[in-house]
């Protein structure tokens, strides 16, 4: 490993004496096992090198045990796919420091048709799939379209050129590149060794213990997700078992255990299940029933799993009324202005913050003009538009302000643009002044007098003879 990395690195930093203190070749699989949601996985190497952040051996867990196993988590997550792959990227201009107009060059087509028979939508659905459910999205170039790189797979090499005994957390330390593991670190093959620029690294969420990784939002809940499930398994069994709960058949102390494993097996075969639920239950001579539990109204069942799906939805960042949650459904949230705010809040809140990372990271993978950024697109979004009759209040105030400029004298295209860019230092003077935006000077008479409209300036100004003897001439 370190010998291609070496290789790989040479051009840029060829006094590095130390890359990775992790031995791979000496790992043991049955060393990382580990189990979530009730489900057993193998994972890979999750311990810190000495130079080097694994990403947590948790992806195949996340996957298999939350986002294909409890619909709250997949619910959360379709809402902010659904949105967030809606979006088009853009470049925009900046002018001092501030930003203009969008525009579009050919050198965007890499993100419109990132592979074969792809979208721009089909990028942005893996970019955030990966990056929630591990915490991480790793994309390259190669053979001209963008590759993913599956997050697991990966490891962050960090290095310095001074220390050789350098750590993730000391002020030397950078970032020198990323190992992929095809088939992961225990797969057989050789890595693929990438530098930073070579790589778009989307981690919209940080995690507070390492200096390059991202973490899943799924991680700060997933006792409430297991809660969750619980709550589920709970409730199946409840229809499983007759729709009642905890029944006590106390039988006399002389009966044979023979007898006893025959009332029992009679007993599950003819009240047990669903579909045997309320019939009528008929005991012999001596047996004494008592119905100990209670229903889920008396458990207050909605209640209890309901404020656990909100805590989930509140760390997806997305509102419940918005995915549609049993809590998110009932009061006033449901009103036309509750539901609006609610529909900011996300698209203000948690979208636009993952839209502007994306660009970020996206934007090593493409030339960007140099008076430009990469950015986002989200007009044709109908999720974001506003009401109609906000829109056109919108409008008729910008509308307003336009007139205003350009009666001011400012040019058309200036005053359009700074009202679009809410800038007014994009404003553009035509040095015309008055509502005839005339030059200072131009159109009066010597001594300042104004001329009648219609009569040439340099005519003396006409005059009507007074009148002679009371008569008009």
């Amino acid at each position: 490993m370190a010998n291609l990395l070496r290789k790989s690195l040479a051009r840029r930093t060829p006094t590095i004496r130390r890359y990775d203190g992790v031995d791979f070749d000496a790992v043991d699989p049955l060393d990382y096992s580990f189990n979530f949601a009730g489900v057993s996985y193998t994972g890979y190497p999750g311990r810190m090198g000495v130079s080097s952040e694994r990403i947590e051996a948790n992806f195949l867990g996340v996957v298999q045990g939350a986002y294909k196993r409890n619909g709250v988590i997949f619910a959360c997550e379709r809402a902010r796919l659904s949105v967030f792959s809606e979006a088009r990227f853009m470049f925009r201009r900046i002018t001092d420091g501030r930003p203009g107009e969008l525009f579009s060059t050919p050198e965007l087509g890499l993100l419109e048709n990132p592979w074969p028979n792809a979208t721009t939508g089909d990028l942005l659905t893996r970019l955030l799939q990966d990056a929630d459910m591990a915490g991480n999205a790793f994309w390259c170039v190669r053979n001209g379209h963008l590759r993913r790189m599956r997050p697991d797979w990966v490891t962050i090499v960090i290095g310095s050129n001074s220390d050789p005994q350098i750590i993730p957390d000391d002020l030397d330390s950078e970032l020198l590149g990323y190992g992929y593991w095809p088939g992961g670190v225990l797969g057989g093959k050789e890595p693929v060794f990438l530098l930073p620029e070579e790589v778009a690294h989307f981690a919209p969420t940080p995690d507070p213990v390492a200096n390059f990784r991202g973490m899943s939002w799924i991680t700060p809940i997933v006792r409430e997700l297991e809660a969750d499930i619980a709550a589920t398994i709970h409730k199946l069994a409840f229809f499983e078992n007759g729709a009642t709960l905890q029944t006590v058949i106390s039988l006399d102390k002389e009966i044979k255990e023979e007898a006893f494993e025959r009332l029992v097996a009679k007993m599950n075969l003819a009240h047990r299940g669903s579909s045997n639920a309320y019939k009528t239950l008929v005991v012999g001579g001596g047996a004494d029933v008592n119905v100990v539990g209670a229903d889920l109204k008396q458990l207050d069942f909605k209640a209890t799993q309901g404020a656990g799906e909100s805590r989930i939805a509140a760390a997806a960042g997305v509102h419940p009324v918005i995915v549609g949650l049993s809590e998110g459904l009932q009061g006033s949230s449901l009103n036309a202005g509750n539901f609006g705010q609610a529909r900011r809040l996300f698209a203000e809140g948690t979208l636009s913050t993952l839209w502007r990372n994306v660009c970020a990271s996206l934007a090593t993978l493409i030339d960007v003009p140099a008076d430009a950024e990469l950015w986002y697109d989200t007009r044709d979004i109908p999720f974001l538009r506003e009401d109609r009759k906000d829109q056109s209040n919108i409008q008729r105030e910008e509308s307003a302000t336009i007139s205003s400029l350009i009666t001011a004298g400012f040019t058309p295209k200036s005053s359009i643009a700074a009202v679009k860019a809410q800038d007014w230092t994009l404003l553009e003077h035509t040095g015309l002044f008055s509502v005839q935006l005339q030059p200072p000077g131009q159109g009066q008479m010597p001594g300042g007098t104004t001329p009648i409209v219609g009569v040439p300036a340099t005519t003396p100004q006409a005059t009507t003879p007074a009148p002679t003897n009371g008569k008009g001439a």
